[in-house]
């Protein structure tokens, strides 16, 4: 079995956190638990992506390092993470035991987020440590201290190959009626994907450069003149339309910055679009004329612009995909 460890702390050599993960580690390694710990301060960018690591473990431990206020913005971007883009059917299997240790005022209110953040994920909270430290030597010295933190390794072996049943909180049941994360109804590898995308710093840059060019080339091939004069995005739409039998589909384009919405239907192989308004459409599009600009000069398809942040959409997400498929604009 496995036990992943998340780190919050600066990896400080005097950390007494280092100290009571060391020997939780050693008490389940001695248990036949293999124990992977991530220190999230050594690849800040990578955190977006790390929910996914929860596929591959039995249990948890979410170590929070507190030297002024609360549990560090490291763990709290890991568990924002967790929120956004987790599988949650995986978490609300996952047994997390929350360690925190001051070295300052606040180890309670520490530990208590740490609980209330996993419980409004959906998963199940072990008995954990929280510590004041005012000397590591002392703390890390101690027979007792090592005693107790051993029997709490100890304890939560037992809970989760057990899968000891908890008693109910009422955190579950806001969860369920009140606390709803937004549905992006996507596949693991979109989400895991859409993650990687958020965490990536240079492609964000890239993207924006990317638009800032390819609309000066577009106001110099149409002095600068607005797109919506001949309807340009119109005729696009329609010679790059591959039609596909049998379907009908609606989408709704609002063009923010031009104050207009183009409507795009297809029915049985047959296509139709305008500028005007339509009633429930099945997806609404909301972006820039430069972005649509990108998509259809073949720059970038429109999913890839929805996961980049570029364009947001509402609706049946399972129909966006199919966008890319029946608009072709590769160059």
């Amino acid at each position: 079995m496995n036990v992943n460890i998340y780190y919050g702390g600066r990896g400080l050599i005097e950390d007494p956190a280092n100290y009571v993960m060391g020997k939780l580690s050693q008490v389940l390694d001695e248990l036949n638990i293999q124990v992977k710990k991530y220190n999230l301060y050594e690849d800040i960018r990578g955190i977006s992506v790390l929910p996914k690591t929860l596929k591959d473990t039995d249990a948890v431990i979410l170590a929070a390092s507190v030297e002024w206020l609360g549990i560090g913005g490291l763990l709290h971007q890991f568990l924002d993470s967790c929120w956004l883009y987790g599988d949650k059917d995986t978490i609300k299997h996952l047994y997390m035991m929350p360690v925190a240790i001051s070295t300052t005022y606040g180890e309670k209110e520490a530990y208590t987020t740490l609980v209330k953040a996993w419980e409004l994920l959906g998963g199940k909270v072990c008995d954990g440590i929280s510590a004041y430290v005012n000397n590591a030597a002392s703390f890390e010295t101690s027979t007792d201290y090592a005693y107790l933190i051993e029997k709490k390794a100890e304890n939560f072996y037992r809970v989760f190959t057990k899968k000891i049943t908890s008693f109910p909180s009422s955190t579950y049941a806001v969860l369920d009626n009140v606390v709803q994360p937004k549905s992006i109804n996507l596949t693991p590898q979109e989400s895991e994907q859409l993650s990687m995308y958020v965490s990536n710093d240079q492609y964000v840059k890239k993207q924006k450069e990317d638009i800032k060019e390819l609309s000066k080339m577009f106001r110099g091939m149409m002095g600068d003149k607005s797109p919506y004069d001949k309807g340009p995005y119109i005729e696009t739409f329609e010679s790059h339309f591959h039609p596909v039998p049998g379907i009908a589909l609606s989408f709704s384009i609002e063009i923010s910055d031009r104050g207009s919405t183009m409507v795009v239907e297809t029915d049985n192989g047959e296509l139709n679009c305008y500028y005007g308004t339509k009633d429930d459409p099945d997806i609404i599009l909301r972006t820039t004329s430069k972005v649509l600009d990108k998509i259809v000069s073949g720059q970038s398809t429109l999913q890839g612009t929805f996961l980049s942040g570029e364009l947001t959409a509402k609706g049946d997400f399972k129909i966006l995909r199919m966008f890319d498929s029946l608009f072709q604009f590769k160059k």
